[in-house]
């Protein structure tokens, strides 16, 4: 019987790779290039300190968007592989340094210091990959009632607030973008910023890596399942996209194992070959 057995095997060279980070974007980039880091178009700006890289990307033109793949914007990325270790301490190092950088970011895409925000906890939340957003948008500080209904009672610093978990379309039955636009138009706030769940090529930077791009976001695009964009354009106030990888492209981390001589090993069956 096992003579007769007829193996399977699935061709996937036809299957580009591809990555919701901007970092790994321009690494793969880079790599095509003969580890040319120059590339027209792109600029990139990168430090690591106590445990945490900080990487901002700048996509000036066509010709950068072209080369890496992204669209034009900027891009903000932490890496702090250590985050698994649940060290608190850590934690709060990294909670602060995100929040000097995000300051820096919203200054860099031209939001005001009083500017009212409306934020959008993108996925499902019945699927723990998927939800990122609705756990953000839980855990959010909503402000926008009280400087409507009792603004005396508001502290210096803040501004006004509100948030949203839209579902996804299996759940409302209506597509993502149409609740957003129909609540931006009710609300009318100064800018958006959507959480999202990612998707990466490395194994390591799933649930260690935070991306923040003011290019806006396409809900689902990282599992293939590309719905409505939420960009600037489609909702016509800026839109700033917060996302952390929790999957990662099964095509990238094969190559990855294969380049490592893992796969036939007794970690897979033998049939799977590189």
């Amino acid at each position: 019987m096992n003579a007769e057995r007829t193996e399977h095997q699935i061709d996937l060279s036809g299957y580009s790779i591809r990555t919701d980070l901007a970092r790994e974007a321009h690494q793969m980039a880079v790599e095509e290039r003969g580890g040319t880091s120059d590339i027209p178009g792109v600029r990139i700006e990168e430090n690591t300190e106590e445990g945490i890289t900080t990487s901002w990307i700048w996509i000036d033109d066509q010709a950068g968007s072209e080369a890496i793949g992204k669209v034009p914007g900027t891009y903000l990325t932490l890496e702090v592989p250590a985050l698994r270790s649940r060290d608190s301490m850590l934690e709060k190092r990294v909670s602060e340094h995100f929040a000097q950088q995000f300051s820096r970011f919203l200054d860099e895409v031209g939001i005001g210091l009083d500017d009212s925000g409306l934020i959008v906890g993108l996925g499902n939340w019945n699927v723990t990959a998927d939800a990122l957003g609705p756990l953000v948008v839980k855990h959010t500080l909503v402000t926008r009632h009280l400087f409507e209904l009792a603004p005396e009672s508001v502290a210096e610093g803040y501004r006004p607030i509100s948030a949203l978990s839209p579902g996804v379309l299996g759940i409302t039955g209506i597509e993502t973008s149409e609740i957003v636009r129909g609540v931006v138009e009710k609300t009318k706030p100064d800018f958006v910023i959507a959480f999202d769940s990612l998707a990466s090529r490395a194994l390591s930077r799933v649930n260690t890596t935070i991306q923040v791009a003011d290019t806006g976001i396409h809900p689902g695009s990282g599992v293939g399942n590309k719905r409505k964009a939420l960009t600037k354009e489609t909702l016509g106030v800026p839109v700033i996209a917060i996302g952390v990888p929790t999957v990662i492209i099964l095509l990238a981390w094969k190559r990855s194992i294969c380049s490592k001589g893992l796969l036939g090993r007794s970690l897979f069956p033998s049939k799977n070959r590189c």
